[in-house]
């Protein structure tokens, strides 16, 4: 095909015109190349290269009606500005590495830093501002895209040659699946993820305070002023992080010691062998609209967008306020390479680093 320019954004409860097949490849100004894939009658997904960035996911309500639930600006450029992290692949390290310093062995590796002088999803200039190369794949039960990207030694601070690869798929099951591999040449802490902001009544429809939401952990990692981990993890049991049985968002966030949203790890117990298992449940009553995520990570951090304050307008045209959306971010522990008793995220050579997590789209009546 062709590449050509995309045309304007759609209104967010409009299907987009691609009707399935293999993926459709175009140019796209200030996004790289757009991907658009999936199935007929079932997830239609928009990939865009620059920061492997998940755009758009249209998912049918309880009456077959599609909307798309991912937020994203409405002018692309803004993603290397005030929507930096959103839908983007975040590394080398989602999450934060206080003061962006850690020590491997005998040597110390200082990082770039943003917020308070900490590392944030991997420094000044991560992988969402990266523009990765891409092929598509196609199925019959699976449809998407691979994206590949080489992070050379010392890219933000980190060390040794890193060369990532990772696949966003649509099943033909309504599932959204991202699977992240890497290699080394020196040892390097990896921690990837997908930073997506979901809203399953559609982007630009308001907030999120009308969803209910479930996490399966017993514990979960307190922070401090900088969102730097405080100290051990704590149980949830009697706090405002108890979400193992499914709660309100709004109900959620007025508890005492929410302080009106979460940007929170929470731990998980992950299968021994490796499989997927369930993290987290999103359901919006108001359409129907259910989210299973299930992962092989150790830890899923909760961040209910308390902050957005409108500076972002969304593909529909509506400002993002606070709690437009939520992302659900499988990953590893934040400042894992300064908490030894945390899962290592060290990568070492000969090894591969591999991480799967899937979205599990259903619908209630």
């Amino acid at each position: 095909m062709n590449p050509s320019t995309p045309a304007p954004a759609s209104p967010a409860s409009a299907a987009p015109a691609f009707t399935g097949g293999p993926p459709v490849r175009e140019l796209c100004p200030d996004a790289g190349e757009r991907w658009t894939f999936g199935f007929p009658g079932g997830l239609t997904a928009e990939v865009h290269t620059r920061g492997a960035r998940l755009h758009a996911l249209w998912v049918p309500d309880r009456h077959g009606t599609p909307a798309d639930v991912v937020l994203s600006p409405r002018d692309p450029a803004l993603t290397a500005t005030t929507a930096r992290y959103f839908g983007s692949t975040v590394g080398r390290y989602a999450n934060r590495i206080a003061h962006g310093r850690f020590s491997l062995g005998t040597e110390t590796y200082q990082l770039t830093t943003q917020e308070g002088g900490h590392s944030l999803h991997g420094g000044t200039d991560g992988f969402d501002t990266r523009l990765w190369e891409a092929e598509s794949v196609h199925t019959p039960e699976w449809t998407g895209v691979l994206l590949h990207l080489r992070s050379p030694d010392g890219d933000q601070g980190f060390p040794g040659n890193l060369d990532v690869t990772v696949s966003c798929l649509v099943g033909r099951e309504d599932e959204l699946a991202f699977s992240y591999a890497a290699v080394t040449d020196a040892p390097t802490p990896v921690n990837l993820t997908n930073h997506a902001y979901f809203n399953l009544e559609g982007e630009g429809s308001g907030d999120i305070l009308g969803h209910e939401l479930a996490v399966d952990a017993s514990h979960y990692t307190p922070v401090d002023a900088d969102l730097i981990p405080s100290g051990d993890h704590l149980p949830v049991a009697g706090t405002a992080f108890d979400l193992r049985r499914p709660l309100g968002i709004a109900e959620a966030l007025a508890r005492p010691g929410a302080d009106g949203g979460y940007d929170h790890n929470f731990v998980l117990s992950p299968r021994a062998d490796g499989a997927l298992r369930r993290a987290a449940v999103l359901h919006a009553p108001a359409t129907g609209r259910r989210m299973e995520v299930l992962t092989t990570e150790p830890g899923i951090q909760v961040y209910s967008a308390g902050q957005f304050d409108g500076t972002v307008l969304g593909k529909s045209g509506t400002p993002y306020r606070a709690g437009a959306g939520i992302a659900l971010e499988t990953q590893h522990f934040p400042d894992s390479p300064n908490r030894p008793d945390d899962p290592s995220t060290v990568l070492l050579p000969g090894e591969e680093y591999r991480s799967r997590t899937v979205l599990r789209f259903r619908t209630s009546a």
